[in-house]
């Protein structure tokens, strides 16, 4: 049986990849919450507070806290602007428009909690876009692939041909930071080992 170390709130199949990857074995809690930011609140509060709350109803849905709860929050930032997930096909080419030829930022927080303690971090990364003709904005859309992902884009991706280049953290990029994720979990407690991890082929 494989040792389960923490909680993790999220329905992300990137989270759970990125963890896979770093060798933590989890099991997936889900969390509803109100992801509406405050008037006038600042990116970076906006994702540390979003980061916090998943992992606060997470831990509210458990009886028993037996072991941490892991949750995550990223946004794309563009003009000290907030881009969500795409609507529609106008929606997501507009989004890619305005990233197009120029540097965003990317700002991921991870929250760990437990019963007591709530422990979290930020990671900002900025990526630099080429410029996007409107067909490969609407052949990207319709790739299916920025539908979900918060920017219209997935660097892991068909999206990755976009980015000219990234200054920060590819995974905090994708959804989950894991230097900054190794780090909470080393000042959790939690040990990490680099045996029982399948290397990548």
């Amino acid at each position: 049986m494989k040792n389960v170390l923490i909680y993790l709130v999220s329905q992300s199949p990137r989270r759970r990849e990125l963890l896979h990857q770093i060798g933590v074995e989890h099991e997936v809690l889900l969390a509803d919450i109100d992801e509406t930011p405050h008037v006038g609140e600042a990116a970076e509060l906006y994702v540390s507070r979003m980061a916090l709350e998943k992992a606060r109803a997470g831990r509210a849905s458990l009886s028993v806290i037996d072991k941490p709860l892991l949750a995550a929050d990223t946004s794309v930032v563009v003009d000290d602007e907030i881009l969500g997930k795409p609507h529609d096909e106008a929606d997501a080419c507009a989004m890619l428009q305005r990233l197009a030829g120029r540097t965003h930022r990317v700002i991921s927080a991870v929250a760990l909690v437990d019963e007591v303690v709530e422990v979290s971090c930020l990671s900002v990364s900025h990526v630099t876009f080429r410029g996007i003709s409107d067909a490969e904005s609407r052949a990207y859309w319709r790739s299916g692939e920025p539908a979900d992902k918060a920017g219209g884009y997935g660097i892991q991706g068909l999206g990755a041909r976009f980015i000219e280049r990234l200054e920060g953290s590819y995974s905090g990029v994708m959804g989950l930071p894991l230097f900054e994720t190794a780090a909470l979990m080393h000042d959790f407690g939690i040990q990490l080992s680099f045996f029982n991890v399948k290397a990548h082929e």
